[in-house]
Order: structure tokens, then C-alpha cells, then sequence
């Protein structure tokens, strides 16, 4: 069993990890997390995945655009963003903190095993 603390991960991720959008801190054949983080005023430049994904945001008020739809966000907001659909989070006025749920796990259904975010 593994359990995992938020206010640790994102301390965490404020510390060591400022320096990288997305750290992923579970990975199982079926699901995969990590915490992602768009500075204030950044630009989020993340492919669709092929894995379907869930955001909750943790921290800050922002807009997500996937496909046509824009929708305003904020801390305490899910959002489901299914394969291969395009998507963006904007309007980014304070560090924006997510905690990503990818299912299957992240690049698990693709051949490249590369940085999406």
C-alpha cells in the first residue's frame, strides 16, 4: 500500500522539484500521477496524451480550453480530458498546481515514451 500526502507533495513541489513542470510520484500498469505546475503568466505547451486523464486542481484560479470548450477553473475543480484530445490550461494568474490522474499510466499506449509536458 502506498499512501501519499498533498500538502507534502505539493511542499515538495515547491522545493526540489520547482525547477520541472511534472513529476509523476505513482506508476502502476493502470494509473499513473504526478503533480504539474504552470508558473504565473506561463504558458502550458503539453501534447494530447493517448492515455485519458483527470486534473484536480489544487491551488489557484485558471481556464482550460480542450478541443473548442474553455471552461474557468479553480482549486478544489476536476476535469476530464479524454485521449488524444487537445488541451490547454490558460489565464494562469498565480502558480497553477495539478494533480494529474493518467489511466491507463502515462505513454502506456504509445510508442514514444517522451516528455509531454
Amino acid at each position: 500500500m502506498d499512501i501519499f500526502d498533498l500538502n507534502q507533495l505539493t511542499a515538495e513541489a515547491d522545493g526540489e522539484w520547482s525547477r520541472q513542470r511534472y513529476v509523476e510520484f505513482l506508476r502502476a500498469p493502470s494509473l499513473s500521477l504526478g503533480i504539474y505546475r504552470l508558473p504565473a503568466g506561463g504558458v502550458d505547451t503539453q501534447k494530447p496524451h493517448t492515455e485519458d486523464e483527470v486534473y484536480y486542481v489544487v491551488s489557484d484560479n485558471a481556464a482550460i480550453r480542450v478541443r473548442e470548450e474553455t471552461q474557468p477553473v479553480k482549486a478544489g475543480s476536476l476535469v476530464f480530458v479524454p485521449a488524444l484530445a487537445e488541451h490547454r490550461f490558460f489565464d494562469i494568474a498565480e502558480d497553477l498546481v495539478l494533480l494529474v490522474f493518467f489511466a491507463p499510466a502515462e505513454y502506456s499506449r504509445s510508442a514514444d515514451s517522451g516528455d509531454s509536458e
